[in-house]
């Protein structure tokens, strides 16, 4: 049987630390999966980290089992790496890995007072107008690793990488397969996303949404998350993502006749925002063949 964290991070152990006296072997991220070996003891679980070599026991109550009447094809694992101190806010090392930063908030779900309060914490601590992480340069733009981060925070998932040809035809072959970037495992890049969010998303609780005003009127009146992704028309050239995020005091959406036309929404690109609304307008509806994308789609996560 298969189970998920459920908690923001999880500490693998050698040993249940009855007496104090376990080593924590991991730090197992939000979301990651890992296989049950043994539950004899009611409170420590013994498990193994799929696709890895790691096996150790774990606090059972921040488990919840994995529905493989939903999830199929249960023995290929989403690549997922542990978060580490090398991926940060200030650097461009290892951002295919979640963000080994304690101090960085994650999403509070007691209330939706408390999930607002943290989206914003998340928003400003993330920094994406001025953290390096998220900086374009001359190689590329960055919008999915900060949808990445933010989703991450917020404790909805999103892919970041996705399994080489190779690895999944040796992985259907039972074999286990490290995780080596751009080796078996690549990034998930913006158009990919797109295609993600239409066949995949809803196995982790996405919902697709018609139009950007019952958009951010979700995302204001329950603390969720907000996603607008945009595919290209030419395919090799990168497609946009931007989160959607909830209306504060100072930071609004634009609204005509009541209505939202252009949401609150947060990005890296070519220029990156903490907030923004009415600067770039309705960018995901630009046509133009060169500039411009073919398809947009919304989608929302409680």
């Amino acid at each position: 049987m298969k189970y998920r964290v459920a908690t923001p991070s999880l500490n693998l152990r050698d040993v249940p630390p009855m007496m104090d006296n376990s080593t924590i072997l991991a730090d197992i991220p939000f979301r990651h999966t890992v296989k049950l070996i043994d539950k004899t003891q009611s409170e420590w679980w013994k498990v193994k980290l799929l696709n890895t070599d790691k096996e150790g026991f774990v606090c059972a109550k921040d488990l919840e089992l994995v529905d493989e009447t939903i999830e199929k094809n249960s023995e290929i694992e989403i690549p997922n790496f542990e978060p580490n101190i090398k991926s940060s806010l200030d650097s461009k090392e290892e951002t295919y890995k979640p963000i080994g930063n304690t101090t960085i908030p994650f999403r509070d779900v007691t209330s939706v007072e408390s999930k607002l309060a943290s989206i914003r914490k998340i928003i400003d601590t993330l920094d994406v107008s001025n953290s390096f992480r998220y900086q374009k340069d001359e190689a590329d733009t960055y919008c999915n690793i900060y949808t990445f981060d933010y989703c991450f925070f917020t404790k909805v998932y999103i892919p970041r990488l996705r399994w080489t040809d190779k690895a999944i035809e040796d992985l259907e072959k039972g074999y286990e397969v490290p995780l080596v970037f751009d080796e078996t495992v690549r990034p998930y890049y913006s158009n990919y996303l797109y295609d993600w969010f239409l066949e995949s998303s809803s196995k982790f609780g996405w919902q697709q949404i018609n139009n950007v005003d019952e958009l951010q009127q979700k995302v204001n009146k329950n603390g969720g998350v907000g996603i607008i992704s945009a595919k290209r028309f030419i395919l090799n050239k990168s497609g946009h993502i931007v989160v959607v995020v909830p209306e504060t005091e100072s930071e609004k959406a634009y609204r005509e006749n009541g209505k939202v036309i252009y949401p609150l929404q947060s990005q890296a690109g070519y220029d990156n925002y903490n907030y923004f609304s009415e600067q770039r307008r309705d960018w995901w509806a630009n046509k133009d063949p060169e500039k411009g994308y073919s398809a947009a789609i919304f989608y929302y996560h409680d």
